[in-house]
């Protein structure tokens, strides 16, 4: 277990050894830190799962069962593998008797994997004793509606992935029924991904190259979204005098396609607004590119290229 590891589990066990006074009954407390979690307000509700956990007279169970809890938040929800690590270790040295402490060990792998630390993972996994998951008893704010063995999949988990699709598909899946078959799919996908691990095929080179190809696209685009994205500030009087500027974009034919007429400001204004905003974006990404090329003193042999 590395310095950095111990540090963490430090910094929770602190923590929780500093008692401050209670102004709420327990249980109103954890409620409340389960509504902000279904509102997928999740930093907030870890830190109402965290008031629960360290200024309430718990027992050894329920302190297991909120830690588990708030690592899992980490994980599932915020991607925070680190800080999840460090709960799922609370869980698994602070109460080695808990019920949890079999799924936390599972977790402690994945946070390890997902952190790129194979050794270390591959070490956890040893030390993991995998006993009778059917005992375990995951508690998670919302209704059960769906099992897979001992892992329950709630209503919260539900919602949180359909909302992570794009809006078009979401429209799709107001209906019951499309609900029930998004969860049958989301099921389906969980268990091959379980059945895919259990082969090993996280090691398979075609996997790690496609993950680190994935890894990079993201990193890409979320460095473009802080340098570009939120870099692009206009008002009316721009959209207008780009509008006036581009004229011929913004006419309307009609069914023959035939007598082109000029669109006015107003009916014209949601295309223009994206016109404007893609072609700003374009030559903030030129400048950018341009920049950092120079910084790195680039070199391009287009002669070289057949």
């Amino acid at each position: 277990m590395t310095k950095r590891i111990l540090f963490g589990l430090f910094c929770v066990i602190l923590t929780s050894c500093s008692k401050s006074p209670q102004n709420l009954p327990a249980e109103r407390v954890r409620e409340f830190a389960n509504v902000l979690y279904n509102r997928e307000l999740f930093k907030p509700a870890i830190a109402e799962y965290e008031r629960y956990l360290h200024e309430y007279p718990l027992d050894e169970r329920e302190q297991a069962s909120i830690s588990y809890t708030i690592g899992n938040i980490y994980f599932d929800r915020v991607h925070d593998y680190e800080s999840a690590l460090a709960y799922y270790l609370r869980v698994q040295e602070l109460y080695p008797k808990s019920e949890l402490v079999q799924e936390a060990g599972k977790r402690i792998v994945e946070c390890l994997e997902r952190l790129q630390r194979s050794a270390d993972a591959q070490q956890a996994l040893e030390e993991n004793t995998f006993l009778d998951t059917s005992q375990v008893a995951k508690k998670h704010p919302g209704e059960v509606v769906a099992k897979i063995g001992s892992r329950e999949i709630t209503t919260g988990d539900l919602d949180y992935e359909m909302k992570r699709l794009p809006p078009y598909i979401q429209a799709q899946i107001k209906d019951k029924s499309k609900r029930v078959e998004f969860l049958r799919q989301y099921v389906a996908t969980e268990l091959l991904y379980d059945t895919a691990r259990r082969k090993g095929l996280e090691k398979d080179p075609e996997v790690v190259e496609a993950s680190f190809q994935a890894k990079k696209n993201v990193m890409v685009q979320k460095l473009l979204e802080e340098e570009i994205a939120g870099q692009v500030n206009y008002g009316d009087s721009d959209l207008e005098l780009y509008y006036r500027a581009n004229l011929s974009r913004y006419v309307k034919s009609d069914s023959s396609g035939k007598n082109p007429q000029q669109l006015a400001f107003a009916e014209a204004k949601p295309q223009v607004t994206q016109d404007y905003i893609r072609e700003k974006q374009q030559q903030k990404y030129n400048e950018l590119i341009d920049r950092m090329m120079r910084a790195e003193a680039v070199k391009l042999y287009d002669d070289k290229v057949q």
